[in-house]
């Protein structure tokens, strides 16, 4: 079991339960007491959990109950696995939008804490996520989308054009070198494609049942994508499409000719943990 998937199971029983049993999760997932104590640490360190005492009680600081919908349990590991790649390979950046949809919620939630970091976002979820941490969260503000959770509407896109941001993340409900990015709502592609406007690079993080697809809001061009992260059930023919326009492409939990435990570009896979001490006898469970 990957290190990303025990958390996601600590988190779930922090909030049915508000109690971590280390010893029954440890039997639960199959793992030592040590693994979960590493976790449990890793999940402190990264924002998700505070400790009160004796390492045996906790409470969540970011709402987790916002990601837990029909809507985001869609292709959830892929979705998982591609925001963590983002969040762990992204260079730093001083000012960034980040947009709507489960994938960029996924980014959102393993993003690193950094002070000098600004996110804009119109995502309520991501806002949520973010908001308890180190650094600035500004909330675009207007009407909410009900099935979204994502602020519209002139208000909204007022206070895009505020900003400028070095970088967009953006999800998609579609995606092709011949439509573009597109968007199920209107007024929800209206923010999209103003975040665009406003920064100077793009990245879309979408899934692959989303690549050739086309939705009724156009969002943006494809040709205005400079990275799509995605993963390997994403057509070839359309990714070779998209490469055809200049879209660099990074496939999430391909394994490279290399060997195995290499991603497509040669690093490990997403999920794995990098800093992070092996057990002195190292268990068959670890990633």
């Amino acid at each position: 079991m990957l290190a990303v998937d025990r958390r996601h199971r600590i988190l779930e029983q922090v909030a049915e339960q508000q109690t971590i049993h280390i010893a029954e999760l440890a039997t639960e997932l199959g793992v030592s007491e040590m693994t979960i104590r590493r976790d449990i640490t890793r999940l402190e360190r990264d924002g998700f959990l505070r400790r009160t005492y004796g390492g045996a009680t906790a409470h969540i600081t970011r709402s987790m109950e916002l990601l837990f919908n029909a809507r985001a349990l869609a292709n959830a590991p892929a979705k998982r696995r591609i925001g963590i790649h983002l969040a762990e390979t992204l260079r730093p950046v001083t000012t960034m939008f980040v947009g709507i949809g489960s994938t960029a919620e996924q980014f959102a939630m393993f993003l690193p804490a950094r002070e000098e970091l600004v996110v804009i976002t119109g995502s309520l979820p991501v806002a949520s996520l973010l908001g308890t941490r180190r650094g600035r969260v500004v909330v675009l503000g207007g009407s909410v989308l009900t099935d979204e959770l994502a602020c519209v509407g002139p208000v909204a896109a007022a206070t895009v054009r505020r900003y400028n941001a070095d970088l967009a993340v953006l999800g998609a409900a579609g995606l092709s070198a011949a439509h573009g990015i597109t968007e199920l709502d209107d007024e929800a592609a209206e923010i999209q494609r103003l975040m665009v406007e406003r920064s100077d690079r793009l990245i879309v993080v979408a899934d692959g049942s989303k690549l050739g697809v086309r939705t009724m809001a156009a969002v943006a061009a494809a040709d205005s994508i400079d990275t799509l992260v995605t993963d390997s059930t994403a057509p070839s023919q359309e990714l070779d499409a998209l490469r055809s326009l200049g879209v660099e492409i990074e496939i999430v939990g391909v394994a490279s000719p290399a060997g195995a435990g290499t991603g497509a570009n040669g690093s490990r896979p997403a999920g794995e943990d990098r800093d992070e001490p092996a057990d002195a006898n190292p268990e068959s469970e670890e990633p």
